[in-house]
């Protein structure tokens, strides 16, 4: 969420600045609710320094014996108009709360302007794209071979979108994802958290997904309790860890690793990467946050992107950095870098990471503070979060980058601890 001052004192900046993500603000509506709520606040302030001078007046009425009958109509009235112009002044303020809670983060300066994803800019490459001299399968023929990576079945279990893994796949995929967690744990300083799968909307709230992107969530109503909602990301969740709180300064910086399932209707995604384990509902992740000072973000955000790109140079798969241009970061985010892998059987690069820094924004929202020690008082810190990795589109590169001519897989060096001496898949 943004700071409401902003909107007060810099809205025509605040509208220029959202235009270049292409959010048109409703700068006429925000103005006049802004000057609604003003004069309803002023005649409130009034009415009620009139009432208290009037109850004053009462006393005093009453000493000299006077009827005070009038007087006290006069003050039941007044009391019925404040009841009234508090209400109004709530209504006003409720409007302008859920305006405000639609409103995308403003994108930092560093951030290159742009429309969509074509202007994107690419920051860095690491690996080169292997030359195949046999012709490259996808990660779809590659995994049914031999009924280890079965969309079918999963089709008859749960529709679309979906995947069933059995024997060396179901390994790879499992041994991916441990190998990610032990990575970020030893070397890159997260702790481990192990989170709930569901959760309730203000924690959803509190990261940005709701109340803009319910039609994204898979959501389970309970009767006479609240909705639960399955997570999107394990962002929600770590993130949350500190919603409503006011840390210690030498708390900072947390640094939280998940490995969690993450559930996504994909609304607006029919007919994209229908084929195989690029776009799916159900997907396995290892997700990233961390919580930091407000100074430190920025250098925080290389630090985390450096940490999902690690992942990948181990692997050696080759991939790419893009600065995601104002136009296509998500909703949260006042900067992202994208990571995108190569994908042989596409001869693309495909997004595996995305890491934002979402500066004081989903903060906010959480109220998740911690006590500047300069001057004592408590402040918004800054919150981030990335992928590292998405392990189902990780699991895709490795079939394809590490296939063979016969079909066979080979199991990168780094994985071979976590695959029981298994050299070869296939």
């Amino acid at each position: 969420m943004l700071d409401s001052k902003l909107l007060r004192t810099q809205l025509q900046d605040v509208a220029d600045r959202l235009a270049t993500r292409g959010y048109q603000l409703d700068v006429a509506r925000i103005e006049a609710l802004e000057a609604q709520r003003k004069t309803v606040q002023t005649r409130t302030e009034q009415l009620q320094a009139e009432r208290n001078a009037r109850s004053k007046s009462i006393g005093q009425a009453k000493q000299r014996g006077e009827d005070i009958a009038p007087l006290l109509a006069d003050v039941d009235r007044m009391a019925s108009e404040l009841d009234a112009g508090k209400q109004e002044l709530e209504g006003i303020q409720a409007e302008l709360d859920q305006l405000m809670l639609m409103l995308p983060n403003l994108p930092h300066e560093s951030v290159p302007v742009g429309k969509d994803e074509d202007e994107n800019v690419e920051v860095r490459r690491w690996g080169t794209p292997k030359s195949f001299d046999f012709p490259v399968q996808d990660h779809v023929a590659l995994g049914e071979q031999h009924g280890w990576l079965d969309f079918e079945t999963a089709a008859k279990l749960s529709g679309a979108r979906f995947a069933l893994m059995r024997g060396p796949i179901a390994r790879l995929h499992r041994a991916l994802a441990q190998f990610m967690i032990d990575l970020h744990t030893r070397e890159h300083g997260y702790e481990e958290a192990y989170t709930p799968y569901l959760v309730q909307a203000p924690a959803l709230q509190g990261t940005g997904q709701l109340p803009k992107f319910e039609e994204d969530l898979f959501k389970i109503t309970r009767e006479g309790e609240a909705d639960f909602y399955l997570i999107p990301t394990a962002e929600v969740s770590l993130t949350n860890i500190v919603a409503g709180e006011i840390l210690d300064a030498k708390q900072l910086p947390l640094k939280f690793v998940a490995h969690t399932p993450c559930f996504r209707s994909e609304a607006g995604a029919s007919g994209r990467d229908t084929r195989g384990m690029i776009r799916q509902h159900q997907f396995d992740k290892v997700e990233m946050v961390q919580i930091v000072e407000p100074g430190q973000s920025f250098e925080a955000l290389e630090s985390l992107t450096a940490n999902a790109e690690k992942v990948l140079q181990l692997l050696e798969l080759p991939y790419r950095v893009l600065a995601l241009c104002t136009g296509d970061m998500g909703f949260g985010a006042t900067k992202t870098y994208d990571l995108e892998v190569w994908v042989p059987s596409q001869d693309k690069y495909r997004e595996i990471s995305s890491c934002s820094n979402c500066g004081d924004f989903q903060a906010r929202r959480m109220q998740a503070r911690y006590r500047n020690p300069e001057t004592g008082k408590p402040e918004l810190v800054h919150t981030l979060n990335g992928s590292g990795l998405a392990v189902g589109r990780t699991l895709v590169a490795v079939l394809e980058n590490y296939q063979q001519a016969d079909g066979s897989v080979r199991v990168p060096k780094v994985l071979k601890p976590y695959m029981a001496g298994i050299e070869v898949i296939g």
